[in-house]
């Protein structure tokens, strides 16, 4: 049994249909779980990653882990709890999306701090491990889907500052190979996509995707801040912003780590815009 935390997110979810369609028996726990959208077949349990008790159950029977490192609440998680509490039930393998921030960004508390300290309890949990540190997502792009839709506009800072930003499908195809297959044991893969793209050319491949024009409107970045700040920690969004702004060679290095994985390359943002392209129409 493999049980694949986050399940209502954009990693996780994927990762509970690429698990369920090979066959595995795959229980998914978020907290929003019950309303989830997922194959048959597929356990659900509800949990909370910042409450080890409540995910106390849902280990049960199980041996391998898909860990989400909590994203904006990864300051709340008690990682060695959690591990703890996997290895008392059984779980000898554990796979954890983490972040490739720890490693360009040590100095950020939420990157080099927070992350980093639940990758250092992974690796000291006595469990097999793979740790996963992706760049930014391509479905962060699912924040212009209202205006897309409404005004066929994206709106964002940085026009012309770019990233090799990665696909969470591909990303979750690697979690299920790590989960299911050995020889991925004590490794850390860096995930990006196969090319630097910035945001002005991620929205003419959604206009590419849906047959018609999409206009770009470059934020500033304090109103880049601003929305930021409605979701995420200042903090983590500081971070993001310098990220997007001013990124470093690492940041736009292009990784073959999928591609070695996978046995295919990674995918490009106009992939990901084609298969969800559903939500912008």
């Amino acid at each position: 049994m493999i049980v694949v935390t986050g399940a209502t997110g954009n990693v996780g979810r994927s990762l509970v249909r690429t698990l369920a369609a090979a066959g595995a028996p795959v229980t998914a726990t978020s907290r929003g779980i019950a309303d989830a959208d997922l194959p048959d077949g597929v356990r659900r349990l509800p949990a909370d990653l910042t409450d080890v008790e409540s995910l106390r159950p849902v280990l049960e029977g199980a041996d391998a882990l898909f860990l989400q490192n909590g994203g904006p609440s990864a300051q709340l998680l008690d990682a060695p709890g959690i591990l703890g509490a996997a290895k008392a039930a059984g779980v000898e393998r554990v796979v954890l999306l983490s972040s490739q921030g720890v490693t360009t960004r040590p100095e950020s508390a939420s990157h080099g701090g927070v992350a980093r300290a639940i990758e250092d309890a992974v690796r000291q949990s006595g469990l097999d491990w793979t740790v996963l540190r992706p760049g930014g997502f391509a479905s962060n792009a699912f924040a212009w889907a209202a205006s897309v839709r409404a005004e066929r506009t994206v709106a964002a800072p940085f026009a012309d500052v770019g990233l090799p930003v990665v696909d969470p499908d591909d990303i979750a195809e690697v979690a299920a190979v790590a989960l299911r297959e050995d020889g991925h044991a004590g490794r850390s893969y860096e995930l990006t996509g196969p090319a630097v793209i910035t945001p002005r050319a991620q929205a003419a491949a959604l206009g590419d995707a849906l047959g018609e024009p999409v206009r770009f409107v470059e934020l500033t970045r304090e109103q880049a801040r601003e929305r930021l700040l409605a979701f995420m920690p200042e903090p983590v969004a500081e971070t993001t912003l310098t990220i997007l702004g001013a990124p470093t060679p690492a940041e736009r290095r292009l990784s073959p780590d999928t591609e070695r994985v996978l046995g295919r390359p990674a995918r490009a943002f106009a992939d990901w815009a084609r298969r969800y392209v559903a939500a912008f129409r």
